[in-house]
């Protein structure tokens, strides 16, 4: 990584043909969004609406559509899937006072709004803005250009992301290739598909979590829980991975600093289909898993700088703040419920008597997101190597039974109840074949307590996906979860629990 990203006011990229101009418009589309403001600068010809289309045909995501030069219309507004795209040239301007005639006001409002000729609107351009200038090369080459890119206020973070990326591409040999926007998850990462001839890559933008609000002991979620804080922690885990055979994204380049890796393309092999799991396949997986559960592991893993990361428990405070993710986000609106200080108080408490055995028992890495969406068939492998694991920041050291349950209670595809028996009858007869002396019955017991804790904090998860960060898709998979926790209910250790559920909560059992 180039340091000196970081130190840059301004980025001067060379444009020699319309295609760099289409590149650029690409890495701009990742910057800007709703609410956001572009300007255009240069001289009359230097590329200015040449860009302009571009970009908006990149966010329409219609290579073909026709964009033409705003100049005697002034202002021509598209609708984008996700924001309208308000494009303006303000050449014709007679004065700032004519932007309230054209609706300018009305029409940026929630918009990202491209502006040719800014000047001409006076005072009115907001303070937070890109700029892009235009310029001609110095030999007047046919169709040369040079572009200087100047954030202004609230931008300048996020042009440096952009530089970082620039950068990090340029030194893994990914800086040709086209960047293809991937569907993200439920967390704050996205990726890109990197595509040139001969293969493929992915990049991986993973920035530091911001704190959010403390919540207990001068804690925000994220520390309580565990989660992870930057990239760091994929980076180590996901290299302690493939050190142990297993099939996790080798790391082809990273900006830790920035948090940015371009990682190993595993492809798009499922371990689903449309009838469900397919069985092999997850066999293989529990296949996976007991390998790991069956070895002594370190409890840190290196890094590329030198440094180690160090794995965190899974202890029950983690445990019991996920557990209230319910209360507070799933079980709100329930009228037999009124979760005051002193109930969220019982609450822990009797989720404190169910998992406390735990923490007595053996303990291995828990990769915390082992399921469907995070497992990839890689059939050109052998055996194990087969399953692509990609999701492993959150790990902590945690019960074995964590990741089993989760795999096999998989909360976004259901696993039947005679394959989820028969998996973990493998799964038992794969950890004696090491030749431990592996108790089923305690395991079972885990396996239903663990199974309850997931269960409660996937319901309090996809409530607050809807509530507090407008993604309702996830309400799909609510019933199939109060499903498996229902199941889980009905082991003997989680009596207390159960009562609690029917009394608060009684609809799962319908």
């Amino acid at each position: 990584m180039n340091n000196n990203a970081y130190q840059r006011r301004s980025w001067r990229v060379p444009l020699p043909n319309e295609g760099a101009t289409r590149a650029l418009a690409g890495q701009i589309t990742a910057l800007v969004g709703a609410g956001d403001l572009l300007t255009l600068s240069g001289e009359l010809g230097s590329g200015k609406t040449t860009f302009a289309r571009y970009l908006i045909r990149l966010l329409l995501g219609d290579e073909g559509l026709e964009v033409p030069s705003p100049t005697y219309t002034l202002m021509q507004i598209y609708e984008g899937p996700s924001f309208p795209i308000v494009h303006a040239d303000l050449y014709r301007l007679r004065g700032p006072d004519e932007l309230s005639e054209l609706g300018w006001d009305e029409a940026s409002e929630g918009a990202l709004v491209l502006v040719e000729w800014v000047d001409r609107a006076g005072d009115r351009a907001p303070a937070d803005r890109l700029d892009i200038e235009f310029c001609m090369t110095d030999d007047n080459s046919d169709g040369a250009r040079i572009a200087h890119i100047t954030p202004y206020g609230g931008f300048e973070p996020r042009l440096q992301r952009i530089l970082a990326i620039h950068d990090l591409l340029q030194s893994t040999g990914w800086a040709d290739a086209r960047r293809v926007h991937m569907t993200g998850d439920a967390s704050a990462r996205s990726y890109e598909r990197l595509v040139k001839p001969g293969g493929s890559a992915l990049l991986m933008i993973s920035p530091a979590r911001r704190d959010g609000p403390a919540i207990r002991a001068g804690k925000p979620y994220s520390a309580l829980a565990h989660l992870a804080e930057d990239i760091r922690p994929f980076i180590a885990i996901g290299g302690a991975l493939a050190e142990l055979g297993l099939s996790a994204p080798r790391i082809l380049g990273v900006d830790m600093e920035s948090g940015l890796a371009v990682l190993e393309d595993l492809g798009p092999g499922l371990v689903v289909n449309d009838n469900g799991p397919i069985v092999e396949r997850y066999a293989e997986a529990v296949a996976v898993l007991a390998r790991l559960h069956s070895q002594d592991l370190p409890s840190s893993a290196p890094l590329p700088d030198g440094t180690r990361h160090v794995i965190p428990r899974y202890d029950l405070q983690a445990l019991l703040i996920e557990a209230e993710l319910l209360i507070d986000w799933y079980a709100i609106e329930s009228p037999a419920s009124n979760f005051d200080s002193i109930s969220r108080i019982r609450y822990n408490e009797m989720w404190t008597r169910a998992l406390k055995p735990l923490e007595d028992g053996h303990t291995t890495w828990t990769l915390r997101d082992y399921h469907s969406p995070n497992l990839i068939w890689l059939p050109a492998r052998e055996g194990m190597r087969r399953v692509g694991v990609i999701d492993f920041q959150d790990c902590v050291i945690g019960h074995p039974a964590y990741d089993l349950v989760s795999l096999l209670q998989d909360a976004r595809v259901t696993v039947p109840n005679a394959m989820e028996l028969r998996l973990l009858t493998l799964y038992a007869q794969l950890r004696r074949g090491q030749g431990e002396n592996f108790d089923m019955s305690s395991f079972a017991r885990a396996y239903a307590l663990l199974g309850a804790q997931r269960a409660t904090k996937i319901l309090g998860i996809f409530a607050r996906l809807d509530r507090r960060d407008q993604k309702p898709q996830y309400l799909q998979h609510i019933p199939r979860v109060e499903t498996y926790l229902a199941k889980n209910l009905e082991h003997p250790a989680l009596a207390e629990v159960k009562a609690w559920y029917k009394a608060n909560v009684p609809h799962i059992f319908a």
